[in-house]
């Protein structure tokens, strides 16, 4: 039997509203994950979790998101290298949110090597990040959802940080194993749309481009110097341009949408 059509009558705003629903954002206390964290507190979700592995201000940062737009907002420490952290995570979640509606993978980490050079230890902390924190995030977000929409709740919507990465080979910087990682991600989700379909989870990917965080600020300035002449909008992204791609993701207003990988990159993956 097909799944009921979602209730659109609220109007277009009201699509892209995520009243009601309570949001987790892993690597959400800053760069592109705490524009995202911004985004749903603007756009009116309910409550919000934040993961952090390290930074000793990510629970007052909580606080003063928590105050500044009068939700709960609650910031967890977690490996998400490790299944055993995840795993309590989505059990500390159950237990201070009545509910969990749109889960954001977007920890991860850059190294660049040559491919002949890299350290075994770097390589294996990349993947383990990369591309095992997605794939536990993604097994427990899953389950919750998959519960939530056999009970007649929400349905829930799985949403992974990409790369423009994930569809072609940057230059001039060796990244060979960043590159796999993030297009194992996409790819991931590409077929977790298809695996959840039936009880109408969805699972989309944004890949952002060069985006203008602490990050890209220290790396070399001949490699910003190449970039720039190949991206057709001549200018790097403002971590706030994310915005309206992840709330569109996370809202009603895509609720047919599974399975994209949605590239924000100034046409740079297009030449």
């Amino acid at each position: 039997m097909p799944l009921p059509h979602p209730d659109l009558s609220v109007g277009t705003p009201s699509l892209f509203s995520l009243k009601g629903k309570v949001c987790l954002i892993t690597g959400g206390a800053r760069g592109i994950g705490l524009s995202i964290a911004h985004a749903f507190l603007e756009s009116c979700c309910a409550g919000l979790a934040l993961t952090y592995t390290s930074s000793s201000t990510a629970p007052k940062l909580a606080e003063e998101l928590s105050k500044q737009y009068g939700v709960s907002v609650k910031a967890y420490k977690t490996d998400v290298r490790s299944k055993e952290e995840v795993s309590k995570l989505f059990t500390d979640l159950t237990a201070d949110f009545e509910s969990l509606d749109v889960v954001v993978a977007n920890a991860g980490v850059s190294f660049h090597y040559d491919s002949l050079e890299m350290p075994e230890e770097k390589y294996h902390d990349l993947m383990k990040v990369n591309v095992d924190g997605v794939w536990w995030t993604a097994t427990e977000a899953g389950r919750a959802f998959k519960k939530q929409a056999r009970a007649g709740g929400n349905k829930g919507n799985f949403i992974v940080t990409g790369s423009a990465s994930s569809v072609l080979v940057n230059v001039p910087q060796k990244q060979a194993v960043y590159n796999a990682s993030k297009a194992a991600v996409v790819h991931l989700t590409k077929s977790l749309a298809v695996e959840w379909a039936s009880w109408g989870g969805r699972a989309n990917a944004v890949s952002p481009g060069f985006i203008e965080t602490d990050m890209i600020g220290s790396l070399p300035e001949e490699w910003k110097e190449k970039w720039m002449t190949m991206i057709p909008a001549e200018r790097f992204c403002a971590p706030d341009e994310l915005k309206g791609a992840y709330v569109f993701l996370a809202s009603d207003a895509s609720s047919y949408v599974t399975g994209v990988n949605l590239i924000v990159d100034g046409a740079y993956t297009l030449p």
